[in-house]
């Protein structure tokens, strides 16, 4: 009976490298399965990617995203099809069985990951940020986003369990340790606990929304937007461009300030000091032309009140409204320069001021009395 063709291919190779060391024809063997596999995969991609170029845009995009974990699928089945025909002794081969069962936890979790992230993708494909009222976008965005990690998390420590567990020795000692009541489960579940505590806020983040992406945010004392919202940090952009990097657990544990929390729209505040003369009339009509006149103003909002007196001078707040946080802030600014300007071109003596009384008694010397105090230093001086 004659033998399948690649039986007889391989007794046929075994015949002419009969002279080399089993370990050599094994990397020999290896190696030109990866070739092989790496040239037809090669070829495979692009017959595909030029088949549907024009026809099926996202089946294209799909091809080029995993291409990476196809050639590694590849190459895997070719290694472990040669290595079933190598010349290895049983243990050998045993170890190697080993090797391939951690490889295979490792690419069923890459594809469990690429998955994860192309549907993920998929769906906040329709999800705009970039628009004015993007409330509901960064709600899924945040959402999709925070549980995608979570979930890139368990894969990883689910492929590494498994893939460790392919070994005997890792796989008893593991066991040892979770087993044992001693000071190492201590230690592994102190090393464990921030993991754990920012993988918890991590879904309870995704869950209840205290923050989303492009929220703007008082943390710590300083004003910014939420940039980036990983698997155990948040990083918020600070307004001067600085970076305040915040564990995920901060946001569950402590208090913070969200302007941004039910709508996109927010109300910037712009604070003044004037004198106790200045017609707050005139200065709150003066506001409403301001803002018919700023493209950043969303009509909604624009309030000029006294909110404080002292001893010097009133104080004054603007609130005007604006449809984002950036807007807002820009908002802010033009306002103030426009309300200082005016002040300083109309009623330049509304300024704060400082004023002085003479003391009049007893021991007090009147005006004509200091003017000649003062005659009589200059001429001292002369």
């Amino acid at each position: 009976m004659e033998l399948p063709l690649p039986e007889n291919f391989f007794a046929q190779f075994f015949g002419v490298v009969d002279w080399m060391p089993d370990w050599a024809v094994t990397l020999t063997l290896l190696v030109g399965a990866a070739a092989v596999a790496l040239l037809v995969h090669g070829i495979a991609i692009r017959l595909l990617i030029g088949a549907f170029s024009r026809r099926a845009i996202y089946v294209q995009t799909f091809l080029r995203r995993t291409r990476s974990l196809t050639r590694a699928i590849v190459l895997f089945i070719a290694c472990t099809l040669v290595l079933q025909a190598a010349p290895l002794s049983e243990g050998t081969l045993s170890a190697w069985s080993s090797v391939l069962g951690a490889l295979l936890c490792a690419i069923v979790g890459w594809t469990a990951i690429s998955t994860v992230h192309i549907v993920s993708d998929v769906y906040l494909a329709r999800f705009r940020i970039d628009v004015a009222d993007n409330l509901q976008a960064r709600k899924h965005v945040t959402q999709i986003r925070i549980l995608r990690r979570v979930a890139d998390t368990l894969i990883v420590l689910l492929a590494l369990g498994a893939g460790l567990m392919t070994f005997e020795p890792v796989r008893q000692y593991g066991v040892s340790i979770f087993a044992s009541a001693g000071a190492a489960g201590l230690i592994l579940g102190l090393a464990a606990r921030p993991v754990l505590e920012n993988l918890i806020a991590g879904i309870q983040i995704a869950i209840t929304q205290p923050i989303r992406i492009d929220d703007a945010v008082v943390v710590e004392g300083e004003w910014g937007w939420i940039e980036e919202i990983t698997g155990t940090y948040v990083v918020i952009r600070i307004w001067d461009w600085r970076r305040l990097i915040v564990p995920l657990s901060y946001f569950i544990q402590n208090p913070f300030t969200n302007w941004t929390r039910e709508t996109a729209s927010i109300i910037g505040t712009v604070f003044l000091h004037a004198d106790y003369t200045l017609p707050v009339e005139e200065l709150r009509a003066c506001l409403g032309e301001f803002v018919k006149d700023e493209p950043l103003w969303d009509g909604k909002v624009a309030v000029v009140q006294v909110t404080d007196a002292n001893d010097r001078t009133i104080e004054i707040r603007a609130l005007v409204s604006a449809r984002t946080s950036p807007d807002a802030w820009d908002l802010r600014c033009n306002i103030r320069e426009k309300l200082i300007a005016w002040i300083r071109d109309n009623h330049p003596d509304c300024l704060p001021q400082v004023r002085s009384v003479p003391i009049k008694g007893a021991g007090a010397p009147i005006s004509g009395e200091v003017d000649d105090i003062l005659a009589e230093d200059a001429s001292d001086t002369s």
